[in-house]
């Protein structure tokens, strides 16, 4: 039997208190044999351990030089550093300044996540020799570099030498091959990468993919880290049948600014045989002392360029791009704004003609509000002038200046609000219809009562204590008839009709028209509370608008309004029972007995990562029957087999008998991988269609490889949520 033996070098009470700062702090050795010279070197055989501050060392033998201290093992050897670990047959390390070199290691290097709250990124693998360079800097040779945990990894890249810096989070790597499943899927001569998923300069991963418009794509952005509050990318994109187009987008942040400016160009189609390009600019100012401002300035050089080039959805329609600029300026209790806008409107061929909205150069606002006046009354102060201009239709200058007076009264159930106001509006006009003056103006008063009470009860629902609201709501409105059909129509519609609407004192938006009323609404509403935090589980509505006269006021085209009550609206929305939430709707008009709207929401969500949504919309088009609709979409992200994940969408238009979009696909979650094979086919307003396929890998905390379809399932399936976080195996997060 061996007898165990210790020695101590330096002061080891010192240590075990750590009173001492590093350079000063002590080396503990400990191993079945240790002979030396204290103070000089030490020989230390079988069992060994090395302790010194975040330092353990293990190996069969080691020799330790104190003066320099320094210390080579073979052997077995482990070092590990905090969640670091190395291992390897030989180590030669100068303690003090992180330098030295370990042969034929394997590694394991722990950091720290950027957010909190997350899993360490984990970088394992092997090299024929580790050269330490100082704190949290390595240099391999013939090394190979993962984050996935297994001893044979599915994926791993593979390079002739490698740097980790993990004080930048950067690695770089040269001669470097990306094995996958055991086949080479990249090689590069040169690699850099990022160590803990944060910003840094270098080629992105190369995206590939298809679509009907453009053909086969393939895109290699460069990514520059300009500064911490700079960066800008650069996105070449080749398509088979239109060429190659250059993309590139720049983003800043400052305390006082921010902003970003994107930019394509095309210099020739080979469809078209023209030159294309498209901008955007976005940028927010604060000039302090109340003062902000800000830019959206957007244009295309072509009618049809978003249907052929768009990248995203939310750009296929956009008709009218906006080019507006804007300064503002608020207090404590009133502001004013400033804010020139136009548009550039698309009159793409191929769909129906877009109505151009007028240009406002400029439009001044001022808003006030005070709610310390006497006897606890409340002031609002809302006024406006625009300049219409119209490259076609009438020109108008629009002032509005609209006082309000409110005497709020409430108590802890119940409250009371009478408010009247005086709306004034003055026009001058230009190119206007003939027998229509140049100057128009209109005033009258805007009388409204607001009124409540609330009941509460407690109740069980699913065997939870909850506490139940019974609300009821009576909101009276008056406004006198004043004679509008001579002023013209610049941003005035008729507004959409919902709970908002009928608890508000116009019919219309914009500024043109002011809806003659003597109605009032009635309303019934109940809650169901959490009573311990008041949180709302669940909420029913009800509600009607009944008139007390008829209608005179419209804008041009609309039929009045003869009946005497509104349509009767009604919602449900929150948890219906655990883990299933539905938002319905329905409007429905009891003098035709018919539906005019319904929405149908429903979600079941047991837990992120699986969930399945069915929804049904009906809008009947008073106005023009054509333009119903009635569609029927279903929706999910959930398991198959194993890591197998499906994902699909399905929304149908059961008036045109045609598929408005499907999307379908698999995900896989490997672990320290992710794989995406998703398939979309998307009807356009030309009675075409439009097919794009993604293909993504993930490499957890490394790359990722492909056409990322991430944007598309968010948007097509409500409650999608990634099935893997970079750095954690088999974790759900949200997005």
């Amino acid at each position: 039997m061996a007898l165990l033996t210790a020695t101590l070098f330096g002061f080891g009470t010192a240590f075990a208190t750590g009173n001492l700062p590093p350079e000063g702090a002590p080396t503990i050795v400990s191993a079945d044999r240790i002979s030396g010279k204290n103070g000089v070197d030490a020989l230390a055989e079988g069992d060994v351990e090395l302790r010194k501050l975040d330092k353990d060392l293990r190996s069969d033998r080691l020799t330790y030089w104190e003066n320099e201290d320094e210390v080579e093992a073979t052997g077995n050897v482990c070092l590990t550093t905090d969640q670091d670990v190395i291992t390897g047959p030989k180590l030669r390390l100068k303690l003090s300044d992180d330098t030295g070199y370990f042969e034929r290691p394997h590694y394991l290097i722990k950091q720290l996540p950027l957010t909190a709250g997350g899993p360490p990124v984990a970088g394992n693998g092997h090299a024929s020799r580790i050269d330490f360079e100082g704190k949290n800097h390595y240099r391999l040779k013939d090394a190979t570099y993962s984050t996935c945990s297994a001893a044979d990894p599915d994926w791993y890249a593979r390079a002739g030498s490698m740097n980790l810096d993990y004080d930048r989070q950067v690695g770089t790597a040269s001669d470097a091959t990306l094995v996958f499943k055991g086949v080479s899927i990249l090689y590069t001569p040169w690699l850099s990468f990022s160590l803990n998923n944060q910003r840094k300069s270098g080629f992105l991963s190369p995206t590939f993919g298809s679509t009907s418009t453009s053909g086969l794509e393939f895109s290699l952005p460069y990514y520059w880290n300009i500064a911490p509050n700079m960066d800008a990318t650069i996105s070449p994109r080749v398509m088979s049948k239109r060429g190659v187009q250059w993309g590139t987008e720049f983003r800043y942040l400052e305390q006082n600014f921010s902003g970003r400016i994107q930019a394509e160009y095309l210099p020739d189609d080979l469809i078209t045989h023209t030159t294309r390009s498209s901008y955007s600019i976005q940028h927010y100012q604060n000039f302090g002392r109340g003062f902000t401002g800000n830019l959206d300035l957007n244009g295309v050089s072509d009618n049809s360029y978003f249907s052929d080039l768009a990248t995203r959805m939310t750009n296929i329609v956009q008709n009218n791009l906006p080019r507006q600029g804007a300064i503002t300026y608020g207090s404590s209790w009133w502001s004013a704004s400033a804010m020139v806008q136009n548009f550039q409107t698309l009159q793409d061929p191929a769909l129906p003609p877009v109505v151009t909205p007028y240009h406002r150069l400029p439009q001044l606002t001022l808003t006030a509000s005070r709610a310390d006046l006497p006897l606890g009354a409340t002031f609002s102060f809302n006024g406006e002038y625009v300049n219409f201009s119209h490259p076609t239709s009438v020109l108008g200058q629009r002032t509005t200046l609209y006082p309000q007076l409110a005497l709020p009264l409430q108590t802890a159930a119940f409250y009371l609000t009478p408010k009247i106001g005086f709306s004034s509006t003055h026009y001058l006009l230009d190119r206007q219809a003939a027998g229509t003056p140049a100057q128009l103006s209109r005033n009258l008063p805007i009388f409204s009562v607001d009124s409540g009470v609330t009941f509460e009860r407690q109740t069980d629902w699913f065997g939870q204590h909850l506490t139940q609201t019974l609300e009821p709501r009576l909101y009276y409105l008056y406004v006198p008839v004043r004679d509008q059909h001579l002023i013209p129509v610049f941003d005035s519609g008729l507004a959409d009709f919902n709970f908002a609407q009928i608890f508000s004192d116009n019919r219309y938006s914009g500024g043109d028209r002011i809806g003659d009323a003597n109605q009032v609404t009635m309303a019934l509403t109940s809650r169901l509370l959490d009573p311990e935090t008041g949180a709302e589980l669940l909420r029913g509505m009800i509600g009607q608008l009944y008139y007390f006269k008829q209608q005179q006021v419209t804008l041009p085209g609309e039929i009045p309004r003869t009946s005497k009550t509104a349509d009767m609206l009604a919602a449900l929305s929150g948890k219906i029972w655990p883990k299933n939430t539905v938002d319905a709707a329905w409007q429905y008009n009891p003098n035709e007995n018919r539906t005019n709207r319904l929405t149908l929401d429903w979600r079941y969500q047991p837990e992120l990562g699986k969930v399945i949504n069915a929804s049904y919309r009906f809008n009947r088009d008073a106005i023009t029957p054509s333009n119903d609709e009635k569609q029927f979409d279903v929706s999910a992200q959930w398991p198959i087999a194993g890591a197998w994940h499906g994902v699909g969408r399905y929304n149908y238009s059961l008036l045109d008998k045609r598929i408005i979009e499907t999307v379908g696909g698999v995900e896989y979650n490997g672990g320290c991988w992710l794989g995406r094979i998703v398939l979309q086919r998307l009807a356009t307003a030309t009675g075409t269609s439009s097919t794009a396929f993604f293909v993504q890998l993930e490499l957890n905390g490394f790359a990722s490889l492909g056409l990322n379809p991430l944007d598309t399932l968010k948007r097509s399936i409500p409650g999608y949520r990634r099935i893997n976080q970079p750095g954690a195996a088999s974790s759900l997060a949200a997005d």
